[in-house]
C-alpha cells in the first residue's frame, strides 16, 4: 500500500526525533484519517510526491540553535503556501517555523517539562482554538527548553501558559499553526479534541479510511503487481502478521500462493505442531512444513553479538526460501517470482536513520529479518502488504477477512524466535529447551488466570548466567529465567504489566519445580522506553 493508493486525505508527518512522533500517526488514524511519517529532512519532491493535504512538524530533541539542527527542506513554506497545504508545528516543529520565517527563538528563561496549564488568548473561526473561548484554560504537556519570542510577520498568539510563555500560535493567511506542547500525549486531556477539531474543522479532511478500504485497495494492488501466471512464496512463521499478509495475498491470486513454514529450532514449545493445525484447520492454507533446526543452530554455534545473530538467521531463511522455490519450479515449470513477509510499519520505522543524524543507513534499534537482514542478491522480489499498517490495525484487518479472533489475539513473536531470548550462543547446553519449558509453564499460567488478552507481549528470557541455590537440601549453581510481560497499543511504547504478588510466586516456584537446570526467577519492569520489548 503507497499513500498515493490511498483513497483519503494523507497526513504527512516530518519526524525530528521526538519520543511522541509515531503517536501522533497512531492517533490521527484513531480518528479514520490516514497519516504517514517520514523523515524530516527528506526532500521536497518525496514530500510533494505523497500530495498531503496536511503536514505535521513533530517535536524534537534538538534545539534550532545547535549546528546541523534538522530541518525542512528548502522551499518548504514556498511549496505549502503555494499548495495550501496546512501545516502544524508541534514543540520543535514550532520553533522551527518560527525561526525559519524570520521569527526569534531562544534559550527560554523558564523552561517547561511536564504538566502545565495554558490560556487562550484568541478563539477566532479558521483558528486553532475556534472551539474554544478566550479564558479557556486546559492542562497539557510541555517539554521544552527553548522559547519563541518574537513570531514572524502575519503570526499572531493565540494562547500562552500560566508562566506568560507562548504555547500557540498561528497565521490563519497561510495555514501555518503551531503548538509549544504535546495534544497527542495522553497528559494533555484535550490534546485530541484540538487534534481533531484542527484537521476536520480548520483543515477541512473527511474521516474516510477504514480497513475495507485498505483491504480493498491492497487486494487491488497486488493483482496489479503479481502477473497472472505469476506464484509467490509466503514465509509464514505462525504470528499475527505473516498469517494476516498470507490470507490477504491468497485471496487476491487463490492457489498460486505457496506458503512455507520453517522450523528453524528457536521456536517455542511445540509451536511447530500446533501452528500447522491451525493452517490446516481454520485457515485452510496450503502450507509446506520444513524442518531446518539443525541448519540453523549450527550456522549460529559460537555466535553471541545480537545483530550478526539476526543477520545469519534472516539469510538461513532466505536460502530456504530460494531453495524452496527452486523445488516448486520444477515442480510448476515456471520460477515463483515474488517472496510475501509480514513487515510492519514499526519494523519500517524502527530501521530508519534518526532524524539529524546525517545517517543514510539507520542506526537500527533492531535489525529484522524481514527488513535489515535480506542478502542483496536475493532472487525473489518482496511483496509486503502490511508495511503501512500498525500491529492492531493488522488484527482488524484478519478480523475483515475472516481469520479467527483467537488467533489474531496471539502476542507477537520475533522473527528470529527464541535467539533473540538466549542472550549469547543459543546453542550451549540445552538453553534452548530449558527456555521453552520456563515459556510455557508462564503463558499457560496467563493463560489460566485469564489475563492473556490483557498482555501485549509476554515470554520467558533464559539468562546465561549461573546462580547459586538451595534445592533438595542440596547447593545448586543453576541458570536463571527472567520474565517479561507489556502492556502496549502498536509496540512502540510499551509498559511492563503489573502482575498479582501471589501469580509471580506460584509462576515462579513451578518453573523452578519443573524445569531442570534453573533455579531462579526475576521479573522485568522496564518500559519501552527505554528499553525494548525484547531482550536482543
Amino acid at each position: 500500500m503507497d499513500a498515493q493508493d490511498v483513497k483519503s486525505n494523507v497526513v504527512l508527518i516530518l519526524d525530528f526525533g521526538s519520543q511522541y512522533t509515531h503517536l501522533i500517526t497512531r492517533r490521527i488514524r484513531a480518528l479514520n484519517v490516514f497519516s504517514l511519517c517520514i523523515n524530516g529532512t527528506s526532500s521536497l519532491k518525496s514530500i510533494s510526491d505523497l500530495s498531503p493535504r496536511v503536514i505535521i512538524l513533530s517535536g524534537g530533541p534538538h534545539s534550532v540553535h545547535a549546528p546541523n539542527a534538522p530541518c525542512f527542506p528548502p522551499g518548504f513554506i514556498d511549496y505549502v503556501v503555494s499548495n495550501k497545504v496546512h501545516v502544524l508545528g508541534i514543540c520543535y516543529g514550532l520553533q522551527l517555523i518560527v525561526q525559519q520565517m524570520g521569527g526569534e527563538v531562544t534559550i527560554g528563561k523558564k523552561q517547561e517539562y511536564g504538566r502545565m496549564d495554558i490560556e487562550v488568548e484568541k478563539a477566532e473561526s479558521g483558528g486553532l482554538f475556534g472551539n474554544k473561548r478566550v479564558g479557556d484554560k486546559q492542562s497539557v504537556w510541555m517539554s521544552h527548553g527553548d522559547e519563541a519570542v518574537k513570531l514572524p510577520e502575519g503570526f499572531e498568539v493565540v494562547a500562552k501558559s500560566k508562566q506568560g510563555v507562548v504555547a500557540a500560535v498561528e497565521n490563519r493567511e497561510k495555514s501555518l499553526y503551531g503548538l509549544q506542547y504535546h495534544p497527542e500525549v495522553t497528559h494533555s486531556p484535550e490534546g485530541m479534541e484540538t487534534l481533531k477539531y484542527f484537521l476536520f474543522d480548520v483543515c477541512g479532511l473527511t474521516a474516510e479510511w477504514k480497513m475495507q478500504d485498505v483491504l480493498d485497495e491492497e487486494l487491488k494492488i497486488i493483482k496489479a503487481t503479481v502477473g497472472s501466471e505469476d506464484h509467490v512464496i509466503c514465509a509464514l512463521s505462525g504470528g499475527v502478521d505473516s498469517t494476516v499478509a498470507a490470507t490477504l495475498v491468497h485471496k487476491a491470486i487463490g492457489d498460486r500462493l505457496h506458503c512455507v513454514f520453517v522450523d528453524n529450532g528457536l521456536l517455542r514449545w511445540k509451536e511447530r505442531e500446533r501452528v500447522v493445525e491451525t493452517f490446516n484447520k481454520d485457515l485452510h492454507l496450503p502450507v509446506t512444513c520444513i524442518d531446518a533446526a539443525e541448519q540453523f543452530l549450527s550456522k549460529l554455534k559460537g555466535v553471541t553479538e545480537p545483530e550478526k545473530k539476526r543477520k545469519i538467521i534472516g539469510s538461513e531463511f532466505i536460502a530456504i526460501f530460494d531453495a524452496f522455490g527452486h523445488d516448486l519450479e520444477q515442480k510448476l515449470g515456471k520460477k515463483p517470482a515474488y517472496l510475501v513477509q509480514g513487515t510492519l510499519y514499526p519494523d519500517v520505522i524502527e530501521s530508519c536513520p534518526p532524524p539529524g543524524s546525517g545517517r543514510t543507513h539507520s542506526h537500527t534499534i533492531k535489525s529484522h529479518h524481514n527488513v535489515g537482514g535480506l542478502p542483496k542478491d536475493m532472487k525473489l522480489k518482496l511483496i509486503e502488504p502490511l508495511k503501512l499498517l500498525f500491529k492492531d490495525e493488522v488484527r482488524e484487518l484478519g478480523k475483515i477477512m475472516g481469520v479467527p479472533q483467537g488467533f489474531l489475539k496471539r502476542h507477537p513473536f520475533p522473527g528470529p524466535g527464541l535467539a533473540v531470548r538466549v542472550p549469547g550462543d543459543v546453542t550451549l547446553e540445552n538453553r534452548l529447551d530449558i527456555l521453552r519449558k520456563a515459556d510455557e509453564i508462564f503463558i499457560q499460567a496467563i493463560r489460566d488466570a485469564g489475563i492473556y488478552d490483557s498482555i501485549w507481549q509476554a515470554f520467558a528470557v533464559f539468562m546465561p548466567v549461573l546462580t547459586v541455590g538451595v534445592q533438595g537440601d542440596q547447593r545448586t549453581h543453576s541458570f536463571a529465567i527472567t520474565l517479561r510481560a507489556v502492556t502496549s497499543r502498536d509496540g512502540m511504547t510499551a509498559d511492563w504489566y503489573y502482575f498479582d504478588h501471589k501469580f509471580l510466586a506460584d509462576v515462579s516456584t513451578k518453573i523452578c519445580n519443573e524445569v531442570p537446570g534453573v533455579n531462579r526467577v526475576l521479573l522485568d519492569i522496564t518500559s519501552k522506553p527505554p528499553s525494548t520489548i525484547e531482550w536482543e
